[in-house]
């Protein structure tokens, strides 16, 4: 907001106060107005009035000298916003009024006669649709910076042999850029996620009015086009009602944090004293203020806990849609901030990211170590059972068997000489060693969408095309 003394307010908003006989009460006029948090659209709000006023000239409401008043009077209004030089005002209730308010100060009547054949409600719907859509390509180019971030360090790890969980229990071999890749493949399902919602919300509800059209012979293709949307809206009651895409986006922001906050479990996980897998640069992480040897994993820690924040923002405006009837009702003016937050915290949380995860530093020796223990190789001495004919559920008794020798003895499969295998099955071989090391467990899942180092390669080629 501006330190500019605001006007003294002398009467009812002269954009509604003709009904009302008194002036609005000082505190539910603060508590109404919107202007401190809905100014960010100023931008969309400008667009979209310049694209009215064409049409409004179209159809002959605007005479020529009107049209260039306006045109050129929201281009100075535009330039004092951009420059911090407008004065919000409270009493102005919104940025649309904010605008055409300033604009009638400039131009003298030519500003009252832009809001001619449209509604403040379709106005919003209209400026929400423009501002998300732009956020939107914002969000998506941030995603594909940290995909290539990612794919960046699964070239150079692509050979380095970590150990696979489930339940996080060690379960098979896999390499540290298979692990990463399938980072970039839940990502690449946000992309799509949040395109797919920018498609859908670009439509244009300007010219619905209030709830019921307009008896202007408005042409609603025109601004349509003019805005770039790819058709107007079909029904005026759902245009100014509708907010499906904004539910819609933060679903889909809700979706893509719940992908980093399970990244960013394992990068503090592997990064603690206990795994020991990886090392985050020291300035993503920070130190305690009485422990000294402390270096906390601060970014993936705050990432994962700003999944919360959006997922708040969507059932927020879930339950704000809830029960509304037909058309627009001033609950509606608690859509944006959540959703303005939701943008907020996806676009600061994906740059964390996009900056952090390229330097990130494998700690090779610890994760093979690591991937040596809890017998991750027991599936390929299985698998191998069952290329010598061996039925499946006996190859898993014999294995079973092995895997309880290597308890006893402390050693793993790999290491459990030929003779001591072959008590279990005579089918063992000396080949089955090629399968018992964790190299040549990950280079037998050589198929697409296995952890061998070749499919891994073959992975990021396909990801860079």
């Amino acid at each position: 907001m501006s330190n500019k003394k605001e006007p003294a307010n002398t009467g009812t908003n002269s954009a509604w106060g003709g009904r009302f006989s008194e002036q609005t009460d000082a505190f539910v006029e603060a508590f109404t107005a919107s202007v401190q948090f809905d100014q960010r659209m100023y931008k969309q709000d400008i667009a979209g009035s310049r694209a009215h006023a064409k049409m409004l000239h179209k159809i002959k409401v605007l005479d020529n000298d009107d049209l260039n008043a306006i045109l050129d009077g929201l281009d100075a209004v535009e330039q004092e916003i951009s420059e911090g030089k407008f004065n919000w005002s409270i009493q102005r209730e919104d940025v649309h009024m904010n605008i055409e308010a300033r604009l009638t100060e400039l131009i003298g009547d030519a500003g009252k006669r832009l809001h001619t054949g449209r509604s403040r409600n379709d106005q919003v719907a209209t400026d929400i649709r423009l501002y998300l859509r732009e956020q939107v390509d914002f969000i998506v180019n941030e995603i594909k910076r940290l995909q290539h971030g990612i794919l960046e360090v699964a070239e150079r790890e692509a050979a380095s042999i970590m150990p696979g969980f489930t339940h996080l229990q060690v379960a098979q071999p896999v390499t540290f850029g298979h692990h990463v890749m399938a980072w970039y493949e839940m990502l690449s399902r946000d992309a799509s996620r949040f395109i797919d919602c920018q498609q859908r919300m670009n439509v244009s509800p300007l010219g619905a009015a209030a709830l019921a059209g307009t008896s202007y012979p408005i042409d609603r293709e025109f601004t349509a086009a003019e805005l770039g949307f790819s058709a107007p809206t079909q029904n005026s009651l759902d245009s100014v009602s509708d907010r499906d895409f904004a539910i819609e986006f933060c679903a889909s922001a809700a979706i893509l944090l719940m992908h980093m906050s399970r990244m960013s479990e394992e990068l503090v996980i592997w990064s603690s004293a206990q795994f020991d897998f990886i090392e985050l640069p020291d300035r993503f992480c920070t130190g305690s203020s009485i422990m000294p040897q402390k270096k906390n994993p601060d970014v993936p820690e705050l990432v994962r806990g700003k999944t919360g924040r959006v997922n708040g923002n969507l059932v927020s405006l879930l339950t704000l849609m809830k029960s509304q009837p037909l058309a627009y009702n001033k609950d509606n003016q608690e859509d944006k901030e959540p959703l303005f937050d939701t943008v907020d915290t996806v676009l600061g949380c994906l740059r964390a990211f996009a900056d952090m995860v390229p330097a990130i530093i494998c700690k090779h020796e610890n994760m093979y170590k690591a991937a040596k223990q809890g017998f991750s190789t027991a599936t390929d001495l299985a698998d191998y059972l069952v290329r010598q004919n061996l039925p499946f559920r006996d190859a898993h008794e014999v294995v079973g068997k092995a895997v309880a020798m290597g308890v006893a003895t402390g050693k793993d499969l790999s290491e459990l000489t030929l003779e001591e295998l072959q008590q279990f099955s005579d089918k063992i071989q000396p080949d089955v060693f090629d399968v018992l090391t964790l190299e040549g467990s990950v280079e037998s899942r050589n198929h697409v969408g296995g952890t061998a180092p070749e499919q891994v390669r073959k992975a990021i080629a396909k990801a860079r095309i």
